[in-house]
């Protein structure tokens, strides 16, 4: 029997609850597609790159080398124009991502983006190629650069303590499960505070329990649960999250 697939797709993320949504939203809308997932854009060999015709790339994690991961991008747009790129940028990416990346056949959407958005552009294909999400173009999302360069400060040891913090867990606890002395934990958390600009243990834990701490240490299944994406659609979204 021959299979009922006849497209080829491919999903580059390092976000394991990312590639769930996105194998979820292709099984139930996009059933003609055979789907991979891969983390990186390194792991994908040039075969499937040529049977490819729909990549979806998540750039929205690594902001430590932004152009470089863009111009990787760019080199093999260039080499495969018949293929349709859909992009997942922050706001920290867009203006590098709008250099490099917005050609003829590629798709801009925000890292919140609404599934519906994420529907529609997929199945708009080349047809609405070369489109910029109007999520991440919105006034909402702009409003939110502010405080998300604020917690962009956080060390990678002070968003573990911070992380662990709002899982419930105490002082004593964290040190044990890092190998740290309380000292070094309570010092950490102090650190993230100042940087947070947060002056009493009721305004860190209110922090962490607002929708912007939650997302930033990843406190919640930002992208769903698998639940979720077999829920009405209306009023799905789809925010950013981050892998501690």
């Amino acid at each position: 029997m021959l299979s009922k697939l006849c497209k080829y797709g491919i999903v580059i993320s390092r976000v394991p609850v990312l590639k769930v949504g996105l194998s979820d939203i292709m099984e139930r809308h996009f059933p003609d597609y055979e789907m991979t997932f891969f983390r990186s854009l390194e792991e994908v060999t040039l075969l499937q790159l040529r049977r490819a015709d729909l990549i979806i790339a998540d750039l929205s994690g690594d902001q430590r080398h932004t152009r470089n991961v863009c111009e990787q991008y760019f080199s093999i747009i260039n080499q495969h124009a018949d293929i349709h790129w859909v992009f997942f940028v922050s706001r920290f990416f867009y203006p590098t991502a709008v250099e490099l990346l917005m050609r003829p056949g590629s798709t801009l959407l925000s890292d919140m983006e609404p599934v519906e958005g994420i529907i529609a552009a997929i199945r708009h294909g080349n047809g609405q190629a070369e489109k910029i999400s109007q999520t991440l173009l919105s006034s909402d999302y702009l409003e939110n650069d502010e405080s998300r360069e604020k917690t962009e400060r956080l060390t990678l040891s002070e968003r573990k303590v911070m992380r662990l913090l709002g899982k419930g867990w105490g002082i004593n606890q964290i040190a044990m499960l890092l190998k740290k002395s309380n000292k070094t934990v309570s010092a950490q958390k102090n650190s993230a505070m100042r940087r947070l600009s947060l002056r009493s243990n009721a305004e860190l834990y209110a922090w962490i329990n607002s929708s912007e701490g939650m997302k930033e240490l990843n406190l919640i299944s930002a992208y769903g649960e698998r639940s979720e994406w077999n829920a009405p659609q209306s009023k799905n979204t789809w925010p950013s999250s981050r892998s501690a």
